[in-house]
């Protein structure tokens, strides 16, 4: 049946709080279970109960714990699982926000991660020596180590070769019996054997089994000869012989139905960064795989598989490149192949050997193959862009489901086009086929619905004929996504009576009880897999296209604070569907929390967007919710303070001064007592290390041979800069801050770069303030302040107009964008950060009087979405011998006022990165100067680290002085 939302499963045992512990937190709010609830598959299940241990032992506690209550338990880590093991009615364990470690050793051939700690954050800390992990699934921005090991996850490029069951060294596992067991330790063996005597006994016993039958012995070679990640591991039994070993394996790809791996330890592969990517065109999806055996055979890293449908999705995107938007589709096909090395030599060898190959092949277009990153961006685009204009234009209250299979490769074609026929019989529109060719592994999107028992039966019969047509051509029906549920009730179908028995036999050796995540990789009940499907309600704009991914959540600054993007979206949905069934009672409960953890902790830095898949930007929901919120008399205020800007910024400059010549805890006391009066989303909240006010903003000037416009950003005028001496004052270089806006200005005369100043400077902002507070009737008056004056400044747009605070600058770029359509001319203005202009134009006409040992530098939210990070860096390196990013960098959460509204905002943001920098800085005996591109950034910096963070051109400006 669809999936129903019930606030409070009846009938079930209590866990016993005592036996859990302490350091088990149980997130028991109506709010915390629904928010874990979803996941990026198309089942619906809500905990009864979320437990979050902090460690191994932690963990074996709860199962005494779940299993004395007769309970079952699911672990849940990044959730990007696409087949429904990561949901659960029962007992969720959050696996991920206390198990996030990442330990490098042995120069990098090594790593530890456990099970929180996402693929993209393992490979940044392995990047630094050249290595990387071998699965690398495309979702490595959110899928976490624990997801890829239970997953057993591939990707495009590591094949069976790389995946997690070929490159893990160790792991550190907790049986369901409670058992602590480190494979890594060389008597792990004799350990299982004296701690689980009947399990080491017989897992040998089923080895022996196994190998005594030889035809059953080529049929598990058989299936797992290519990508499989159906039912358990069995080749285990044939691949290794100690019983721990044998258990080891077993547990990658079980799905969490067999055993809690709490760190797992990677053999990693070398990055290859020569890369040559190319596109091949052919007439029919029958030429192009009768050229994938020639392909393979080459040993290209990728042959990726686009489909005639894929292909005109992709005409349809904005960055088409030539080779397809040129093309009548009709029953093309496309391969996306890359040659990779290690070195420019090596790959000028493979690239020849790949051309030469290629001039035999009846392609539509001649091959080309490019080491062009902006080309190769936009050919890879094309195939990762494929899920996000199916999905995200699937219809209102549709479920996208993204499925996978594998079948030998001179079976692919058969199976495309088979898949094409089913598509069209079971009346599937917009259906996209694409894929790992090489590997024989494809992947499809549909879209269905499932409140109509008729779109219900129709996904029922589709999948009876796909398991069918995938078998009858000696495939799998899970590669890469896990059987999960939808395949669990087809494992005995594809393996049979006896290899399935063994799979039974497996899990009840290990877990005899069950509690281990039922229903998932095995089920006996033919109809599991329709249980629980989930319903999509029609909600909003933003939350609509939302297919519950994920990707949002590791760039989220909230998330360890209150919510994430995906959970304040599913939230709204099943808010929604409680209340078109009547249930006034949750919706109240879930409401209770939403306004501080969904609205008022939401940073709005659009981090979200950048990551998401279908681009949504869960800021302009915030945005809306919070213009909804406010009454006419906060708007009415805030419309005349974008009248009388200057005035009230440079009277906040004047309190800011005021404050900091007053003892600290007396001016935080006052605040305190306004945020108990007012609300503590009114009134900021003062501490010591804020400073004193700005300077005021610069007269207004037009020079002749003016080459840009000065925007300053307002936050000079009410923040002053940092006067710690910090950074380079603390080598002899002055020490008498500016604030960036006059760096800029001093940067640019020494430069000798002539620069206009706008009408009113200080009067104007780039709107994020009103905009982020949702006060749409100020931000309109003050769009109709900034564009006008910055059209004249920069004479009809002829000069670009260069801003001193990355978030004013982004701020710029979106009142611009929202404003082109009423005002199309506008469109000629050039917005550009001072990063950016500064590093290209300036730099090269600047000395460096005194370069600094080493600069910490915080990128912003900002400055990623303006592509402006790289230009940070440069100036940083202008400086510096070393220039040090910490790999955990993040969005700080101050945004604006919001980290002085909410400091556990800010605290908890930039919890990760404050350790990294503290642990860096020990290592360098503390760094020379830290630094950013936005004033509030740095003050948020400055709290959650202790050091003193300035914009990068206060520094340029102090080391470049004559």
């Amino acid at each position: 049946m669809p999936a129903t939302m019930v606030p409070e499963p009846a009938g079930r045992t209590p866990l016993d709080a005592a036996l859990l512990g302490t350091d088990v937190r149980i997130a028991s709010r109506t709010i915390d279970r629904f928010a874990r609830a979803h996941d990026a598959s198309h089942y619906l299940l809500v905990p009864d109960a979320v437990l979050v241990p902090q460690d191994a032992a932690a963990v074996a506690r709860v199962f005494d714990a779940v299993r004395r209550a007769g309970r079952t338990l699911t672990f849940r880590s990044g959730g990007t699982s696409l087949s429904g093991q990561g949901v659960t009615a029962d007992v969720m364990v959050d696996t991920r926000s206390a198990f996030r470690g990442i330990s490098v050793t042995d120069g990098g051939e090594s790593v530890a991660a456990q099970p929180g700690a996402t693929v993209r954050q393992v490979n940044t800390r392995l990047a630094r020596f050249g290595r990387k992990l071998g699965p690398d699934p495309a979702s490595e921005i959110a899928c976490t180590i624990g997801g890829v090991v239970a997953d057993n996850s591939s990707g495009m490029a590591c094949g069976i070769v790389e995946n997690s069951y070929r490159t893990i060294e160790s792991m550190l596992l907790v049986l369901p019996s409670g058992t602590i067991l480190d494979t890594a330790d060389p008597d792990a063996d004799a350990q299982l054997q004296r701690a689980e005597p009947r399990i080491a006994e017989g897992l040998g016993e089923l080895r022996d089994r196994l190998r005594a039958d030889p035809a059953l012995v080529a049929e598990v070679a058989r299936q797992f000869s290519m990508k499989n990640t159906m039912g358990y591991g069995l080749n285990s039994l044939l691949d290794f012989d100690d019983p721990v070993r044998i258990l080891e394996h077993l547990v990658i790809g079980s799905e969490g139905t067999l055993a809690f791996v709490a760190e797992a330890r990677f053999r990693t592969i070398p990055i290859q960064p020569e890369i040559s990517t190319g596109l091949l065109v052919f007439d029919t999806l029958s030429a192009a795989m009768a050229a994938l055996p020639g392909l393979t055979r080459l040993g290209l890293a990728t042959i990726e598989l686009l489909d005639a449908a894929s292909l005109r999705v992709a005409q349809g995107l904005s960055t088409v490149p030539d080779v397809i938007a040129d093309i009548a589709v009709q029953g093309h096909a496309a391969l996306l192949i890359e040659v990779h090395a290690a070195d420019a030599a090596s790959l000028a060898a493979g690239k020849a050997a790949a051309l030469s190959h290629l001039a035999s092949l009846p392609l539509t277009t001649p091959a080309r193959l490019t080491e062009d990153p902006n080309e190769r961006g936009e050919l890879w685009t094309v195939r990762k862009g494929l899920y996000t204009a199916v999905a995200g234009a699937r219809p209102s209250g549709t479920t996208a489901l993204l499925e996978d299979i594998a079948v030998p490769i001179e079976r692919l074609l058969g199976v495309c086009e088979g898949l094409t026929a089913l598509f069209g019989a079971h009346g599937y529109e917009g259906c996209v086929i694409f894929g790992h060719a090489k590997d024989g592994n494809v992947h499809f999107l549909l879209n269905e619905r499932f409140d109509d028992p008729a779109a219900r039966g129709r996904y029922e019969a589709f999948t009876e004929d796909l398991v069918e047509l995938v078998l009858a051509q000696g495939g799998t029906l899970k590669a890469e996504h896990g059987t999960g549920r939808i395949m669990a009730p087809f494992v005995r179908r594809q393996y049979g009576d006896v290899l399935t028995g063994m799979m039974w036999e497996i899990k009840r050796l290990i877990d005899p009880d069950g509690i281990l995540n039922p229903g998932v990789v095995l089920s006996d009940d033919p109809a599991s897999y329709l249980a629980d499907l989930k319903i999509v309600p029609t909600v909003e704009t933003e939350v609509d296209r939302c297919v519950e991914c994920g990707y949002c959540e590791p760039t989220c600054p909230s998330k360890d604070v209150t919510l994430t993007p995906r959970q304040r979206i599913v939230l709204r949905r099943d808010m929604t569907a409680a209340r078109e069934r009547g249930d006034d009672a949750l919706v109240a409960a879930i409401a209770e929390d939403y306004d501080y953890d969904a609205v008022q902790t939401c940073a709005v830095d659009g981090m979200c967007g950048v990551a998401c898949p279908v681009d949504i930007n869960t800021g302009d929901l915030v945005r809306r919710l919070r213009a909804e919120e406010a009454g006419r008399l906060e708007q009415g205020i805030w419309n005349a303070a974008a009248k009388g800007w200057g005035a009230i910024t440079r009277g906040g400059g004047l309190a800011l001064s005021v404050a900091k010549a007053l003892p600290a805890p007396l001016v935080a006391g006052v605040t305190r007592v306004g945020r108990a009066v007012l609300g503590a989303d009114t009134v900021p909240l003062y501490d010591a290390r804020l400073p004193g006010g700005g300077s005021r903003a610069p007269e207004a000037q037009s020079p002749d041979d003016a080459q840009a416009v000065l925007f300053g950003s307002c936050i000079g005028t009410m923040f002053g800069p940092e006067q710690d001496g910090s950074g380079a004052a603390a080598n002899g270089s002055g020490g008498d801050g500016v604030g960036s806006r006059d760096a800029v200005r001093l940067l640019l005369e020494r430069a000798g770069i002539a620069y206009a100043v706008p009408e009113s400077a200080g009067s104007l902002c780039c709107g994020t303030p009103w905009k982020s507070k949702g006060q749409l009737s100020g931000y309109a008056t003050m769009t109709e302040r900034v564009l006008p004056a910055l059209w004249e400044a920069s004479r009809q747009g002829a000069l670009p107009v260069v801003c001193d605070a990355a978030s004013c600058t982004e701020g710029l770029h979106v009142m611009l964008a929202q404003a082109v359509a009423a005002h199309p001319e506008y469109a000629a203005l050039r917005i550009e950060d001072a990063t950016t202009f500064l590093a290209r134009e300036a730099l090269p006409g600047l000395t460096v009087r005194q370069r600094i040992r080493s600069i910490a530098v915080h990128p912003t939210c900002s400055t990623t979405q303006l592509g402006a990070t790289g230009a940070l860096r440069a100036l940083a390196a202008a400086v510096a011998d070393e220039v040090y990013v910490p790999d955990d960098w993040g969005c700080c959460a101050f945004a604006g006022d919001r980290g002085m509204l909410h400091p556990e905002l800010t605290a908890s943001a930039a919890a990760l990165e404050a350790a990294e920098l503290a642990t860096a800085g020990a290592e360098r005996g503390g760094f020379d100067a830290y630094v950013s591109a936005n004033r509030t950034c740095e003050l948020g910096l400055s709290r959650a680290t202790g050091k003193p963070y300035r914009h990068v051109v206060e520094v340029l400006e102090e080391l470049t002085r004559p």
